[in-house]
């Protein structure tokens, strides 16, 4: 007979989200934060020429700048205060945790529990803000070169510097605030508004191309199949688990007999989400910006010139070398970012304290084991769907002649943040549910 709690949980629905006030506040403190967001990204940095800068962005189209712009949803091709995005952040978060898993200290500072992990994210703002003064270098020599900086000088590198480092460690907040105030997944948010920002564009150039005649309607199809047929795939292995029988030492009932208590312990395919992706497309955009920018400074010199251009060719997205390292990026972050995420042997010694153990496997280390096994076969799995889900897509455009932002790992991002934040929310409402039902419960007991 299922339980009350039981009934309140599988009727868990939206018509009581008016009732959830804390709810309804989170959700609009996030709103207004992601409006905050969009409104930086239309401020430009001081300096800037807005006519020389259209220009630039005009001859370089379709390249580099799309992709970037694909996490900070337009802000560099604006040279808005947050150019950069929070790409800085997410670079830097590569480094500490691979530190944390070679370096003897790191570990150690790793293994301290909640105190560690604020050491280490401290670590990680630290390296943001190096990377943030390097790449705000870089905008600012680029806007010299290129001619839209309207009075270059010292002065202009430093007040480029200090604006780009404010403005992403203002995004650094902001996504904090999401966590703790809003509604969860603060970075993830903010990433996702600026892919989803940039939507109505890719949708307008599609048709505006098929109008033009650029585009023929059986690649407009297909390009709308194929996004479909992507979003369905995610929708399906994300939500794919491979659950592990879990049985506990048999326990006396209140009919005086003996009944054993079974449990799953639930491993998702896709252990990673949408971290592999994210942190192989960082950091493929950090040799393409030097390479890009640097190109700028070298003209004179034909040959560096050459050389530079080459690079800048193996490297363009949409390539099947830049293709070739992206699918290794994934693979290579989808096993790193499980084993960082899922200790196996922490997970045996748990169930082994807690008398469970699965069913044919001795407790402790055959049971790590087991698991490490299992996780990798599964890892597999995952790691050949994103890389599918994100490169195939790419290739299949690039072929076509359709070079946008769109692709795979878009998709991706979009449908894993939204479903995690429907789960949010749900869980919100559950627990508001639930705190409504102890209220009652307090209330009775105080009539009797």
């Amino acid at each position: 007979m299922a339980s009350r709690a039981d009934n309140l949980a599988s009727s868990l629905s939206f018509a009581n989200f008016g009732k959830a006030t804390e709810l309804k506040q989170r959700i609009w403190f996030t709103i207004g934060a992601l409006i905050v967001f969009r409104f930086l990204s239309f401020v430009p940095l001081p300096g800037i020429d807005a006519t020389a800068l259209q220009a630039f962005n005009e001859r370089t189209s379709g390249g580099m700048l799309d992709l970037i712009n694909m996490f900070s949803g337009g802000a560099l091709e604006r040279m808005s205060l947050i150019a950069v995005g929070i790409m800085p952040y997410i670079t830097a978060s590569i480094v500490v945790q691979l530190a944390a898993s070679l370096h003897p200290a790191l570990i150690a500072i790793k293994k301290e529990g909640e105190a560690g992990r604020k050491k280490l994210n401290q670590y990680t703002r630290y390296g943001t803000v190096l990377l943030c003064i390097v790449q705000g270098y870089i905008v600012a020599r680029n806007a010299e070169a290129q001619a839209f900086a309207v009075d270059p000088g010292t002065m202009f590198y430093v007040t480029t510097i200090i604006n780009v480092t404010g403005g992403t460690m203002f995004l650094l907040w902001l996504g904090e605030q999401i966590t703790s105030r809003g509604i969860g997944n603060g970075t993830s948010l903010i990433i996702m508004a600026g892919i989803v920002a940039q939507f109505p564009t890719f949708t307008s150039n599609m048709f505006t191309g098929y109008a033009e005649g650029n585009i023929t309607l059986p690649t407009v199809l297909a390009i709308v199949v194929t996004i479909i047929a992507l979003i369905l795939l995610i929708c399906f292995m994300e939500r794919a688990q491979r659950r592990l029988l879990i049985q506990y030492p048999k326990r006396a009932t209140q009919n005086a007999g003996m009944q054993a208590e079974r449990s799953h312990l639930p491993l998702k395919v896709n252990t990673a989400g949408v971290i592999p992706p994210i942190f192989a497309s960082s950091l493929l955009l950090l040799p393409l910006t030097i390479t890009q920018f640097a190109g700028t400074s070298v003209q004179t010199d034909s040959t560096a010139f050459s050389t530079i251009q080459t690079i800048n060719e193996y490297l363009a997205p949409g390539s099947w070398f830049y293709e070739s390292l992206y699918a290794a990026g994934i693979i290579f972050f989808c096993f790193f970012y499980t084993a960082v995420v899922f200790n196996p042997e922490d997970t045996a010694e748990n169930l082994k304290k807690n008398g469970g153990f699965i069913p044919g496997i001795r407790p402790g280390k055959r049971t790590a084991e087991y698991l490490d096994y299992v996780l990798t076969r599964i890892t597999v799995i995952g790691a050949i769907y994103i890389t599918v889900v994100c490169v195939v897509p790419q290739l299949f455009l690039s072929e076509g002649g359709f070079n946008q932002f769109i692709g795979g790992t878009s998709l991706l991002i979009v449908v894993n943040v939204t479903v995690d934040t429907i789960s949010q929310i749900q869980s919100h409402l559950l627990a508001h549910q639930y705190g409504d039902l102890i209220k009652k419960a307090k209330l009775k007991g105080r009539l009797r």
